[in-house]
């Protein structure tokens, strides 16, 4: 006799799909990325792709039709100028701007690999990315470059590509932007490097001639697109391996998924999180792409004022972020006084959205904010709430189309409904793994299916709530922080004997990082660790309060125990 199957083997979810999304989804029609964005670009040529604007309202835009010439070009740059070769990795480094689209597409269309980097990363941080990833050429934004001058003797990077923030904007606004970051807010350091402008790299590109599709003509589903860095289960940086199948089945799944409130070629998004960030790689840049919107690129949300104008003077019908912007902006009287009313639906992920800002965007803004669910390892949606029909707060909502989702005990047993459980996910959008660490890539990936590390309930509906990490990762701001890469840096400094960091929870940034630790040296100071910590680690790693103490909870054999620290720590901001 049969065993009875599991609760989540019968998918319940499904009943949720109703009319609006379909269940079952054919295989993607593209064999590749650069196969997707060439039929976008044939297809919305005359229409504007991407508008980058800066803070007083100033801007530059490219259509469809020029983002794919640029493309073509540093393509032939990558493969005729600087030979390189198919699945060669190229590190992308800037903010948001039009030469990302320009730079990252090129890339693909030269069969080659893109690194996403994220450009505040410190030079530590910088030569490890690259030299684990391989990557042979670089492409930086000018705001950062004098880092690698430090970085380069270090990796074996042979070429640099310079670009700037107002990369192709008009002829007589781009210098005057230029000139105010440069010369105003000195936000442009010199930086003695060989390198070549982008400008100058597409030009040479030009001259090689040829068709760029004989570099990506005979991409599959199965070649390598995309090195994502993320920390995984020990913060150790690692690159996730992200397919073009990946990314167009997970394309495919949103989708199904926003079907009702997609209308091609007519959507106009915003794009304030960074597209180095999987989340906004994805859902804004890739998928609003296929569907032929028009991308506004905020190079920096902070402060929030950045986005007036970008909001004001443009009509948003989709945007994407994470708790802390929907709240920011809540709290600007330029947004709630004059909200905008072209907004179709919201989404917010990368942390849990707080139920007071949900509540109050949808009565100032008049349009659903959902919330999502996904990893880097998962390119990366795997749940988002529905936009039609009802949908529950505070959860994750329900399972894209295509995906499995179960919940495991410790022994990898499915729990009873309503129990919670570790996550665990199986689908076209999942990783082929972590790059060249196959150790940490078995640890995560077992029988096909993905083990996230986050623990979560499932309703009778088949809606999830996610209750708790088993990891120690803290989310600040969205970002990824793991305790072990600080707990590193800290003990770097001669001063600490012991160190152990865990996240505590901050009304601005949903959790804060805080550090505990033991002195080795009776004169240094929590302000000598932060100097310390800064020339290590980006910003939003860096503890936000240092504190000292006698001793740290350990196991009898001297492991620190950060589940207790936190407990300890919780209960007495609880007792204030």
């Amino acid at each position: 006799m049969n065993a009875p199957l599991s609760a989540y083997a019968l998918k319940p979810w499904l009943a949720q799909y109703g009319t609006h999304i379909a269940a079952d989804l054919a295989t993607p029609v593209h064999a590749s990325l650069p196969a997707l964005a060439s039929a976008a670009a044939a297809r919305y040529a005359t229409q504007t792709a991407f508008t980058c604007v800066m803070p007083n309202g100033m801007y530059g835009s490219l259509s469809y039709a020029e983002v794919d010439e640029m493309s073509d070009a540093f393509a032939r740059y990558l493969r005729g100028t600087l030979k390189l070769n198919a699945g060669d990795r190229v590190a992308v480094q800037m903010p948001n701007c039009l030469s990302y689209p320009v730079v990252l597409l090129g890339i693909l269309k030269a069969g080659c690999v893109a690194v996403n980097t994220n450009p505040l990363y410190t030079p530590t941080e910088m030569a490890h990315q690259f030299n684990d990833s391989g990557a042979r050429v670089v492409v930086i934004v000018d705001m950062f470059a004098d880092k690698m001058a430090e970085v380069l003797p270090k990796t074996s990077v042979q070429h640099v590509v310079l670009t700037r923030v107002p990369e192709f904007f008009p002829a007589v606004v781009g210098p005057i932007v230029y000139g105010v970051m440069k010369y105003w807010n000195k936000l442009i350091p010199s930086a003695n490097l060989n390198a070549v402008r982008l400008p100058d790299a597409l030009a040479q590109g030009r001259a090689v001639g040829g068709e760029a599709k004989s570099y990506w003509g005979g991409l599959k589903h199965s070649d390598l697109a995309l090195l994502q860095y993320t920390g995984g289960t020990t913060g150790v940086a690692k690159g996730a391996m992200l397919s073009h199948g990946n990314l167009l089945w997970n394309l495919s799944q949103m989708r199904a998924m926003c079907a009702s409130h997609i209308d091609d070629g007519k959507e106009v998004v915003l794009t304030a999180l960074p597209l180095y960030h999987i989340f906004a790689f994805t859902v804004n840049f890739l998928s609003m792409f296929d569907a032929g919107a028009r991308n506004i690129l905020v190079p920096s949300p902070r402060p929030i004022q950045n986005l007036q104008r970008a909001i004001e003077n443009y009509k948003i019908t989709w945007l994407t972020g994470v708790n802390t912007l929907y709240n920011a902006l809540l709290n600007e009287e330029w947004f709630t006084a004059y909200p905008p009313k072209h907004i179709k639906a919201a989404g917010g992920g990368g942390a849990a959205m707080h139920r007071a800002v949900v509540e109050r965007w949808e009565k100032v803004v008049g349009a659903p904010l959902v919330e999502g669910y996904g990893l880097t390892e998962t390119s990366p949606v795997v749940c988002f709430q529905p936009l039609n029909g009802g949908r529950e707060l505070d959860t994750i909502g329900i399972p894209a189309p295509m995906t499995e989702v179960r919940l495991v005990d410790d022994d990898g047993r499915d729990v009873p409904l309503g129990q919670p459980g570790e996550l665990c996910v199986r689908g076209p959008q999942v990783m082929g793994g972590y790059w060249q660490r196959q150790e940490e890539t078995d640890k995560v990936l077992k029988d096909g299916w993905l083990y996230t590390g986050d623990v979560a309930v499932m309703s009778a509906q088949g809606t999830f709530k996610i209750v708790d990490r088993k990891k120690d990762m803290i989310l600040v701001s969205g970002f990824n922080v793991y305790p072990n890469e600080i707990e590193d840096a800290l003990a770097k400094h001669a001063g600490v004997m012991e160190a152990a960091v865990i996240g505590v929870p901050d009304n601005k940034t949903g959790e804060a990082v805080r550090a505990y630790v033991v002195k080795a040296q009776d004169t240094v100071s929590a302000e000598d660790l932060l100097v310390h910590c800064r020339s290590l680690l980006t910003a939003y790693k860096v503890p936000a309060k240092i504190e000292f103490r006698d001793e740290l909870p350990k196991t009898p054999i001297g492991k620190i125990l950060r589940k207790d620290l936190r407990a300890q720590v919780l209960a007495q901001l609880k007792s204030k």
